[in-house]
């Protein structure tokens, strides 16, 4: 199912967030939406989410009109969130987590079917949390938590997949293991991202964001140019393979007038007699 998004402009509080947001995303690609701080990458979320009404421009999923011709129903049944904040605060167990993502297609006060069980069973296989059906979400570590976050994004069955910095404070490994299970399901995927060279290496498309307006969308190779990623993210830029998994690689640095400063000496003092 594709995503269109068409001239979306978002304005909070009398300030422009977004600006002519234009994007669209295939069936099945893996989308980068990168930016510095505060470009509108999580606003532009949010409207997909159904969550920010635009103010302008139009959101489709797979050719229908998010605010006009989708119930927040329907809505939830085309695109599954894995947003930047969670707070769990209950003590729920990973099954009942993952049991919230069948909510859309059940009546208010329809309990749980076989059918519901078995969608847990499987999406918790499928994130590598089959053994931790029973623990409290609590317990888990960051990286765990996440999968099983994804998984309650995944017992939706719908067949786009939003994510707001999904690696947000987990280590490198949870890092690169979230990102790479992501893509593995190929999903229509819209993700924000921080890191360059993971958007580089691993997404089918990216579109940068700045100041709220779309800079370049495209694939990551005509994109991500050491021009955009200076003028963009105030950083030098330079690329190679990666020689471990043979993508592309994107490394940065400092300006070279901040870059050759080095860390700041000791404090001194002045003797006083």
């Amino acid at each position: 199912m594709k995503i269109d998004v068409a001239g979306v402009g978002v304005v909070i509080d009398g300030q422009p967030i977004l600006d002519g947001v234009s994007i669209a995303v295939g069936p099945g690609e893996f989308h980068g939406l990168i930016g510095p701080n505060g470009s509108g990458k999580s606003t532009l979320l949010r409207c997909l989410y159904r969550a920010l009404r635009p103010v302008t421009g139009v959101v489709r999923l797979g050719g229908d009109d998010l605010w006009a011709d989708l119930s927040a129903r329907s809505a939830a049944r085309r695109r599954a969130i894995v947003a930047q904040e969670h707070v769990i605060d209950l003590a729920f167990t990973v099954r009942e987590l993952v049991l919230l993502g069948r909510a859309p297609h059940k009546g208010m006060f329809e309990r749980d079917s076989g059918h519901d069980l078995a969608v847990v069973d499987d999406v918790l296989e499928q994130v590598g949390m089959a053994w931790a059906g029973d623990r409290v979400v609590t317990t888990l570590s960051g990286g765990e938590r996440q999968r099983a976050l994804l998984a309650r994004a995944l017992a939706q069955q719908a067949p786009i997949l939003l994510l707001d910095e999904p690696t947000n404070h987990l280590d490198v490994r949870a890092q690169l293991e979230v990102l790479e299970l992501a893509r593995s399901l190929r999903l229509t995927t819209l993700a924000a991202l921080h890191d360059l060279d993971q958007a580089a290496s691993l997404c089918d498309g990216i579109t940068v964001l700045s100041t709220g307006r779309v800079m370049a969308s495209g694939p990551p190779d005509k994109v991500l140019t050491a021009e955009l990623i200076e003028d963009v993210f105030g950083v030098r830029a330079v690329f190679g393979v990666h020689p471990l998994t043979g993508r592309r690689h994107v490394m940065t640095a400092l300006p070279a007038d901040l870059a050759h400063r080095g860390p700041p000496g000791p404090a001194v003092t002045k003797e006083t007699t």
